[in-house]
């Protein structure tokens, strides 16, 4: 949030005349025609020399004539090479105004090539920095409420990211990334994520095995060469008196004057649940040091994460209808949590190797470890009377190890330029689950859920061998290359392939039993094409498959194991549409697409009465989307979407024609910020939207229906001055009208309730 006056400090700290000089120059660079497509003004600076005081003429002989042409020639200085930190701070006044006005910048780990959207033959939609910063979204599907087509999966009792895109995804299905490498913590979404990016339809060549529905891409705050920080402090409360706090720290700046960067992030928070009990506590330190070499990049960043949240599974249907109590009311006990830890190291070196070639490699270890106490309901009677087991997991741990490689660059054969990416990765996933518990409760303990009397029964220690030790493990190898050659200036044609090798093993119970086995290799093509109108639209239109090896952990009836025979899941999407971005202000996407997703797992009972399972499911998903963020006015900017999304099994013994569960078939979002600019004081922003979701199917069998529902948030933000030093007061109201809503289901017994209202204040001082 920069005006006029917070510029001018930039420059006078760190030298006027040397970020001056450099500013029309990185303008250039960023792509910017004028100081209107930069939207950064910058302040007028004028010299003007002393008069000198006339003296009575005299004679000069040749020596005095030399002496005064030294003087003259000493006295006309160049303007000082700006160091490092003066150039960061310059570059960092043109960013920002760029991201003030919602600027959608993709990052390059996306994509891996860096091209601009325009040049690319796949949708991706970004949510940019300062719009997480405006709405606070508490998780990953609460910021992607600003994409289309996406709508949230089963987030296992609201402890897992989980999101639907283009009607495929589920929790722990490896779509998340940071940087562009995957993650199987379970929440991504924290405070070292500085934007959040989706890249729709199969992503199999770039990232291997994947639903076709595409990948999720947080990107993290990286360190910066100039020295500023900021301290934050936010108060929340619900609707009904619950409360909580919490805080961040965020520094960054140069280590000497060689390049080197660090940046530190610290972030605790301690709230109330909304429902009528429940506590979420919470813990990040974020690291991180960035090497700026004239020819090469090196990052390192850490996350240590902390965490005990309620685990809720939410609300019943009966009979079509959610129960008819408030929507506070939790039908479990109070001691349904999960708590946990997780890490996460990522490094990576890019290293320009001439003007055309660049090579980056990098490594990505994630883990988490976890327990939870998780008492389920298994049926409510016509009264209201529980039945339920008294379940929970102990000893959960998952993991993932990942390394890539690969070179990208530029070449001519036959007067066409060629840009081509071509490398390798490798990846191991573990998902294990050590200890599981089930445990039946009495029938003399009794609940209902209209008269609800809590605290009679304590967590469950009953461990269930054969439902313990479930374990799974994916692991795969893989060698890719992708040709973008340019025909003419406005036509090209992208070209693609990777050769995968996998093997995955799948299944649970002690002693442990194999459910799944397979290894196999396979070849994943892309194509596409590119039509650039002008420099500001372009057509574009792709054809890409994915895969995904069918996988059970649980035992299949007849002691079928999943083997290299069983044809693994295979998405084949084609998708055309048009992209533009209108002076580098106002950028979006029209998407067209239809996917099929052929070789799902079915069982049926044959003539003999014994189950078979085949391959022979299949599903589609048709739609059309629209992405649009920037700046629309001088004060206005906007982010929203549209989404139309059918998607239907097309093949199967039982459920074919159904809808996919938990997919509406329209979403729509619209948030609109109104910037006051120097019109008073300080810098006042206003802003507000709302998001729609349709109907979707509870349940793969369509027995009962979520209904559609409206979510209207706002937020207030002011920025002034106190003892010289920026401070930012912010007003958020989450769910402003207090609707209730259901974001997604498991079950008819397991259906979750969206957040009440939730108000909350900050204060942010910046040093």
């Amino acid at each position: 949030m920069t005006d006029d006056n917070s510029r001018r400090e930039v420059f006078t700290r760190t030298g006027m005349y040397g970020a001056i000089a450099l500013v029309s120059a990185l303008t250039a660079d960023l792509g910017c025609s004028s100081p209107a497509n930069a939207q950064v003004t910058l302040p007028p600076v004028t010299v003007d020399a002393p008069a000198a005081k006339r003296k009575p003429t005299v004679a000069a002989g040749p020596a005095q004539r030399q002496a005064r042409v030294a003087q003259q020639r000493r006295s006309v200085q160049p303007p000082p090479t700006p160091t490092r930190a003066e150039r960061a701070a310059a570059e960092a006044v043109v960013l920002n105004a760029a991201k003030l006005n919602y600027r959608a910048m993709p990052s390059a780990t996306t994509l891996r090539t860096g091209a601009s959207p325009l040049d690319t033959a796949q949708s991706v939609n970004v949510v940019p920095s300062q719009v997480l910063k405006d709405q606070l979204p508490r998780n990953i599907d609460d910021a992607l409420a600003n994409i289309s087509g996406v709508t949230q999966a089963n987030t296992l009792a609201g402890t897992q990211d989980a999101v639907m895109r283009r009607g495929f995804g589920d929790n722990r299905d490896g779509s998340i990334m940071r940087n562009g490498l995957p993650l199987v913590q379970s929440r991504s979404l924290n405070a070292a994520v500085d934007s959040v990016e989706v890249l729709k339809g199969p992503a199999s060549l770039l990232y291997g095995i994947m639903d076709p529905g595409g990948i999720v891409n947080t990107i993290s705050k990286r360190p910066e060469l100039y020295q500023h920080g900021s301290v934050t402090l936010l108060g929340s409360a619900y609707a009904n008196n619950r409360t909580g706090a919490d805080g961040m720290l965020d520094v960054t700046g140069p280590i000497g004057d060689g390049g080197l960067a660090y940046r530190f992030i610290g972030y605790g928070v301690s709230e109330d649940y909304w429902r009528n009990f429940g506590r979420h506590r919470e813990m990040l330190v974020a690291p991180s040091l960035a090497w700026y070499g004239d020819t090469t990049t090196v990052q390192l960043n850490y996350e240590h994460r902390e965490f005990i949240t309620p685990f809720d599974r939410g609300t019943a249907f009966i009979n079509g209808a959610p129960l008819a109590i408030p929507a506070t009311r939790r039908l479990d006990e109070p001691y349904n949590n999960t708590w946990g830890q997780s890490d996460l190291v990522q490094a990576s070196v890019e290293q320009k190797l001439n003007e055309d070639w660049k090579l980056t490699a990098a490594y990505s270890y994630n883990t988490e470890s976890s327990s939870s106490n998780q008492l389920r309901i298994t049926a409510i009677d016509a009264k209201g009377n529980e039945t339920r087991s008294n379940d929970g997991t102990w000893g959960a741990l998952s993991r993932v190890s990942y390394g890539t490689s690969y070179v990208q660059g530029a070449f001519w054969i036959g007067g066409l330029r060629n840009e081509v990416l071509f490398g390798g990765d490798a990846q191991y996933r573990t998902i294990y689950r050590q200890d599981l518990i089930r445990q039946t409760v009495p029938k003399s303990i009794s609940f209902n859920v209209y008269n609800p009397v809590y605290g009679l029964i304590q967590p469950g220690t009953t461990i269930s061998a054969s439902d313990s030790e479930q374990t799974d493990k994916l692991g795969q190898y893989s060698l890719f290359v992708q040709d973008t050659l340019h025909v003419t200036d406005k036509l090209s044609f992208v070209g693609g392939v990777r050769y995968m090798d996998y093997e995955q093993l799948a299944g649970r119970g002690r002693p442990f039993k194999a459910n799944t086995d397979v290894a196999a290799d396979t070849v994943l093509p892309l194509g596409g094409a590119i039509l650039k109108l002008t420099e500001q639209f372009s057509l574009y239109a792709s054809y890409t498959k994915s895969l995904k090896p069918n996988s059970m952990i649980a035992p299949l009836s007849g002691g079928v194991v999943l083997g290299s025979n069983i044809a693994p899941e295979q998405g084949t999407a084609w998708e055309t549409g048009f992209k533009f971005d209108l002076d580098k202000r106002l950028s979006g996407t029209v998407a067209f697409y239809d996917i099929d997703k052929q070789n799902v797992l079915v069982s049926q009972t044959n003539a003999s009465n014994v189950v078979e399972y085949t391959t022979a499911g299949k599903v589609r998903s048709r739609g059309a989307e629209v992405d649009v963020t920037g700046k629309i006015a001088e004060h206005w900017t906007m982010i929203g979407s549209y989404g139309y999304t059918d998607a239907r099994v097309t093949d199967d013994p039982v459920y074919r024609g159904n809808r996919l569960q938990n997919v509406a078939l329209n979403t729509a979002s619209l948030y609109l910020v109104y910037d006051f600019g120097t019109a008073l004081p300080g810098q006042l922003r206003l802003g507000g939207g709302a998001r729609y979701v349709g109907d979707r199917a509870g349940d793969a069998a369509n027995s009962f229906v979520l209904p559609s529902y409206v979510v209207a948030d706002m937020f207030a933000s002011y920025e002034t001055r106190h003892q010289n030093l920026p401070v930012i007061y912010q007003l958020n109201v989450k769910n402003l009208f207090d609707n209730v809503y259901y974001p997604s289901a498991v079950s008819a017994l397991n259906v979750a309730v969206g957040d009440a209202r939730r108000v909350s204040l900050s204060a942010t001082v910046k040093f």
